[in-house]
């Protein structure tokens, strides 16, 4: 079975640079910054991959490569077998937009404060030509809102009358508007109370039942992804360093820097332990370390590690990039 969303050493630099004249007179070089390097997943239809990591990990640069928001600078992506970076330049790219969605971060940013729901949510079927304005258009916001838990009667309201859990509704109504087969998740609940977070995602995981969708959810909350997630993708400075099924990997990290996340979570039954709080910050992603980028912060790194970047490989059944497990160190 060939999965639907296929990433192929996916790659993104930004040109941080000083101005021009800057440069001159001070004599700087031009400074890049690799934001996603070298990331390859694949995500089977109506599954959902979570990937995970620190802020500044590159999580939310993969969400807007796989949408087409940004351009790649290396590597791309397969959709349904065919090359979604080239078609979103082409004619067909429209159709290819209306497959593949994404539902941002803030809920408070995302929507239009001057327009009303029904103009929010409509939007996309206006833009794709799918309905047009009149009683059809409006019938099919009012079913879309319901889909959420919202009633069509909140179409005439602004987003400003609406709690931050229903923007995030609003938000998935639109997202779901062209009925796409792919939902690219940025931290749909980050901003969101924990109660409320648990609505928005128990909606999400209802609809993904419902119509079959294939979810890249994005998350710096453990919690959040062992409840969504079917695999999860460990991110660090741009690389991921392990790919696993959900249970396998809460119940076996392999990667270092997986057991480090892990072990900050707090747990009921171990109540009175010490947790081991995440060792040391993230390096300058400016200056990566040499090799591989975690080995300053690495209770098993060693002078390969500092010098020898790994690749992400088979190892113990799992998706790991690390030489300690390679060479069974730990």
């Amino acid at each position: 079975m060939t999965a639907l969303v296929q990433a192929h050493d996916l790659a993104k630099s930004f040109d941080v640079s000083p101005p021009w004249l800057n440069r001159v007179l001070e004599r700087k070089p031009r400074v890049q910054l690799k934001a996603v390097d070298g990331v390859s997943f694949s995500i089977e239809r109506g599954q959902t991959l979570a990937l995970v990591g620190e802020s500044g990990c590159g999580k939310s640069t993969v969400a807007r490569l796989l949408v087409g928001l940004y351009e790649p600078t290396r590597g791309g992506m397969q959709f349904d077998g065919q090359d979604a970076h080239a078609a979103f330049k082409t004619a067909e790219g429209r159709i290819l937009r209306r497959r593949v969605q994404m539902i941002f971060q803030d809920p408070y940013a995302s929507l239009n404060p001057r327009w009303i729901v029904e103009d929010i949510v409509g939007e996309p079927l206006r833009e794709h030509g799918i309905l047009k304005e009149g009683p059809a258009l409006k019938a099919r916001v009012g079913e879309l809102l319901q889909s959420v838990g919202l009633s069509p009667l909140d179409m005439v309201k602004y987003p400003h009358q609406f709690s931050g859990g229903q923007r995030q509704r609003i938000s998935i109504a639109r997202a779901l508007a062209t009925q796409p087969e792919f939902l690219v998740c940025d931290e749909p609940t980050s901003a969101l109370d924990v109660s409320v977070q648990a609505q928005v995602l128990n909606i999400m995981k209802d609809l993904q039942r419902a119509q079959g969708l294939t979810y890249l959810f994005i998350s710096h909350n453990l919690a959040v992804v062992r409840h969504v997630a079917d695999q999860v993708g460990v991110m660090y400075l741009g690389r991921l360093v392990e790919v696993a099924d959900k249970a396998q990997l809460f119940a076996t990290p392999q990667h270092p820097y997986t057991r480090m996340l892990l072990d900050a979570i707090p747990q009921m039954k171990h109540t009175g332990r010490r947790r081991t709080p995440v060792q040391g910050e993230v390096p300058n992603p400016l200056n990566p370390p040499s090799g591989c980028t975690f080995h300053p912060r690495c209770p098993l790194a060693n002078e390969r590690c500092k010098t020898e970047r790994p690749p992400l490989q088979m190892l113990r059944g799992v998706q790991v990039a690390c030489h300690a497990v390679e060479e069974n160190r730990d």
